[in-house]
């Protein structure tokens, strides 16, 4: 069973280009499952559709999430259909299972209003700082905030981009996200000249060879780390009269996919410009478009009479 494992997550490395953390959670799950099938004295190479079904059972059993169990089957499935098409086993059990039915939660959302606050404040900071070191940690937080807003980019994206990025890019920066897929972003000019500002300010406090991270850590080599960005975006805030508790990277990244829909983007457009792989997984936004729809029959059908 290990030795399959391991050729299964060959595999998936070669041909998917899964990160790290991906493969990672594939074999956590896998030798769980492994262990489960020593324990009954199966293999997957004979465990049947009834068998895999017990082992899910176990695992709501335990208490397990529906949302964890999911994740469980689809590794399932993926390492089955590995055996079925290496010639292993002459069958896929999994294909006829249904994994836990669970709602998809629609992703926090922060208003305009309360993105205007969010860099109002971040502004504050900067023009309250006194000392250079503070004032540099403000421009930096300011600027990372506008290109995350700007730009939808995941914050792994955003914490990698080189200080080449900005220079290098006229209308729109270079990405390479998940997958190793490669796509275009744009950034506000609002972003553009918040991060030339915290770059100039950069090189006057630091002379020498600049960092090679567009948004340096403030001791160290490297890129600033993706927990102080969150940590220091929550206090901000909170600063700022939102609930901090609600708010991390990746919803300004829902912010940016969420207004851009409500005036008037094509979903397929901010398929792209996220860089999801499936327009299904953008498809948690429909309901901006569901509302929009309505706004335009309501406001726009010749035949509606709002007062009828």
């Amino acid at each position: 069973m290990e030795r399959l494992i391991r050729a299964f997550l060959a595999l998936v490395a070669a041909e998917r280009g899964a990160a790290r953390n991906t493969l990672d959670a594939y074999r956590r799950d896998l030798e769980d499952y492994a262990g489960y099938l020593a324990a009954k004295g199966r293999d997957a190479a004979s465990i049947d559709v009834a068998g895999i079904r017990a082992y899910l059972q176990t695992l709501a059993a335990a208490g397990l999430k529906p949302a964890t169990i999911a994740r469980r089957l689809s590794a399932l499935r993926q390492f089955h259909g590995f055996l079925y098409a290496e010639g292993h086993r002459p069958d896929d059990p999994t294909v006829t299972l249904e994994g836990p039915r669970r709602p998809r939660p629609l992703p926090k959302v922060l208003t305009i209003d309360d993105v205007t606050r969010l860099l109002a404040q971040a502004e504050a900071e900067v023009a309250a700082a006194k000392e250079a070191g503070a004032r540099l940690a403000a421009l930096r937080m300011a600027a990372m905030i506008e290109t995350l807003y700007a730009s939808g980019l995941r914050i792994g994206e955003l914490v990698a981009l080189p200080a080449q990025a900005l220079a290098a890019a006229r209308e729109g920066l270079v990405i390479r996200g998940k997958g190793g897929r490669e796509r275009i972003v744009l950034l506000t000019e609002a972003a553009r000249a918040a991060i030339r500002r915290y770059r100039a300010a950069l090189a006057e406090m630091r002379p020498g060879p600049p960092p090679k991270a567009l948004f340096p850590a403030e001791h160290a080599e490297g890129a600033v780390a993706r927990q102080v960005f969150a940590r220091e975006l929550k206090r901000l805030a909170g600063a700022a009269g939102l609930r901090a508790e609600q708010l991390s990277p990746h919803v300004l990244r829902h912010a940016f996919a969420t207004h851009l829909l409500q005036n008037g983007a094509d979903l397929r457009i901010v398929q792209q410009l996220l860089g999801h792989a499936d327009i299904a997984t953008t498809q948690i936004y429909t309901h901006v478009l569901d509302d929009r729809a309505r706004a335009m029959v309501r406001d726009l059908h010749p035949l509606n009479d709002p007062g009828g």
